[in-house]
Formats: structure tokens, sequence, C-alpha cells
């Protein structure tokens, strides 16, 4: 996981890591935990210390973040982005191959507003789209098992359709959720029969299946565009 939220990096707390990477040949070991490489700004200055950078500094420590990093042999690169469309997203898009983009939201309308933009932010870098994730999407009651859709409900279906893009999988609000991000333990791990475990492993399942497709797609334009070369 490359943690590009600069500003607000989180994944030192989520994936319960406190101490700071070490370096080899002028390369930065990324902290491995729960089987997962890390690697984050958060690892590298002090917590209560905030990132006043511009632009082009936040530019320079991405490209830090994911070339001097001893990353190795991955199956999947994960880049948790900040919200919006601003320069982490452009200089991720325009320095790194990206194989797609997960759109996350919550459902209301004021949210679904920045989804329509992203969206269209990814299509002109030409990142693909993989779907789009509602989160927070409904609360199950303990008292009754009914599903309560507090904020809206279907709102991230509903602008994936307008959209063209899939929908990937909606995800509960979970209590526990928050309290194993807060406690560092990942909560398909403390809890994997819990509603929001059973979303986020469904969750994980489509986004591998989407590449695939998308990598299938991507090398029959290839050969065809081989063929086409030898004909």
């Amino acid at each position: 996981i490359l943690d590009a939220d600069i500003y607000g990096p989180s994944i030192p707390k989520m994936m319960g890591i406190l101490k700071k990477p070490d370096s080899k040949n002028n390369k930065i070991i990324p902290i491995e935990n729960y089987g997962i490489k890390c690697m984050s700004i958060g690892f590298l200055i002090d917590p209560d210390t905030p990132t006043i950078w511009r632009g082009p500094m936040i530019m320079k420590a991405l490209e830090q973040l994911f070339t001097n990093v001893e990353w190795g042999d991955q199956d999947y690169m994960i880049v948790d982005l900040p919200p919006g469309t601003g320069d982490t997203q452009l200089t991720m898009a325009q320095k790194v191959p990206l194989k797609g983009a997960v759109i996350v939201s919550t459902p209301q309308d004021v949210a679904l507003i920045d989804v329509r933009k992203g969206i269209n932010m990814f299509k002109k870098v030409n990142v693909p789209v993989l779907g789009i994730v509602e989160n927070m999407s409904y609360f199950i009651c303990d008292g009754c098992d009914k599903k309560h859709y507090i904020f809206k409900n279907g709102g991230g279906k509903i602008m994936a359709e307008k959209l063209n893009v899939p929908f990937i999988n909606d995800v509960p609000l979970v209590t526990n959720v928050t309290n194993c991000g807060d406690a560092g333990i990942p909560i398909v791990l403390a809890d994997p029969e819990s509603p929001a475990s059973k979303a986020y492993k469904e969750l994980a399942g489509k986004v591998a299946a989407q590449l695939s497709i998308n990598q299938v797609k991507e090398n029959n334009v290839e050969n065809s565009f081989e063929l086409a070369w030898e004909g």
C-alpha cells in the first residue's frame, strides 16, 4: 500500500505501524505488517507535524515514495489517494502506469457530485475506472437485523449507471470498522465474519476480477495491432 495522502496520512495508524522504515542501497525498505508492505509520509515525519507543502513539493514527495522504495515483486500495488482531483491525483496519473481507479463515495448527492468529477478526471488522463464503491451505505440494527439507510439509498448504483462504470459493492456502516482502524488491526482479521469484512472481501475480489478483464482486453488489442502489422 502506498499512502499518497501527504496532508493526512492514515496508513501508519490503521495498519498498526509505529516504527520508521530502514534503508538499503539508497532505497527505503517498506514496512510490512499483516503480510502487506506499506509506505507513507507518516513514517518519515512526526505525527503532530503538519505537512505545509505546495504542489511541486507534493509531486516530488510522491515520486520519491514510489520510485525510491524497494517494493520488490508485488501482485498488486494499492495507492490510497486523498479526496478530490488535485495535485496528488494528477501526479500519480501522469507519473505512474496506473491500471485502474476505484472511486469511493457515500450515497448522498453532495458526495456524488465529487464522484462525477473524479471519474471524468481519470477518463481524461486515460486511467480506467474500475468502478464505484458506496461506503457507509447502510446500518444494520442489532435489535432487528434490518438495513437502515442513514444517508440515502442507492446513490452509488445510480451514479454508476449514469456514468457507465461498474458498481463494485456497498459497504455497511459498522462501528467496529472504526474501532479496528484506531487499534491498527484490519477488521477482516479482527472480525472476519462481520458484514463489513464480508463486504471488503467481496470488494477485493471484484476489483481483482475487473483488473483481469481489463488486462485481457488490453492484451487482445495489442495482439490485434501485432497481427495487423504483420499482415
